[in-house]
């Protein structure tokens, strides 16, 4: 189960980034964030079945946690991301391959911001090649690209927000 601080990071991420939904499911605890003008609310746990009073965060007056909810309440519907109608062409061709985010957090494509990136679109990979780090948590974690090929393009910018499952670059295989 996460703990408070956790889901205050995940908020605060978020928060910073042009992701209105977003929704985290693991070992039977559910949390899902939608943003509005305004705040952002996280449901967490819907395994409990009584609320309990909203928590403000102590680091945004504008943010508050609610930490359960009955299993009975309704949330909102998840809109499902849309791609670029290019990157959904390149997509379809069945010689290539989507390297994806294991994770949310976010997409970076150096170790830091003088080093030169990982990969670069003509580059070829192999599957045991590091490709990215995603930052999750505070911790970075090096993502390899699990195909060999060629990158032909990369899908998200230098320090965006990636959910769990997002396509990051498409790979020609050889």
């Amino acid at each position: 189960m996460l703990k408070i601080q956790e889901i205050r990071e995940i908020i605060k991420l978020i928060d910073q980034s042009s992701i209105d939904k977003f929704t985290y499911e693991a070992d039977g605890a559910k949390i899902k964030i939608v943003k509005s003008n305004t705040s952002a609310t996280a449901i967490a746990p819907v395994q409990v079945q009584a609320p309990v009073p909203d928590v403000q965060d102590s680091t945004s007056g504008a943010q508050s946690v609610q930490q359960a909810v009955p299993e009975t309440a309704e949330a909102p519907k998840q809109a499902a991301p849309v791609a670029e109608p290019a990157a959904e062409a390149k997509a379809s061709d069945a010689s290539l391959k989507s390297i994806v985010s294991p994770m949310v957090g976010t997409f970076y494509k150096s170790s830091s911001p003088e080093a030169a990136a990982f990969v670069q679109v003509g580059q070829k990979v192999g599957a045991e090649d590091v490709v990215c780090i995603v930052e999750a948590m505070k911790l970075f974690n090096e993502i390899e690209a699990e195909v060999s090929g060629e990158i032909v393009e990369i899908l998200v910018k230098d320090g965006q927000l990636v959910e769990y499952g997002q396509p990051l670059f498409l790979v020609k295989e050889n």
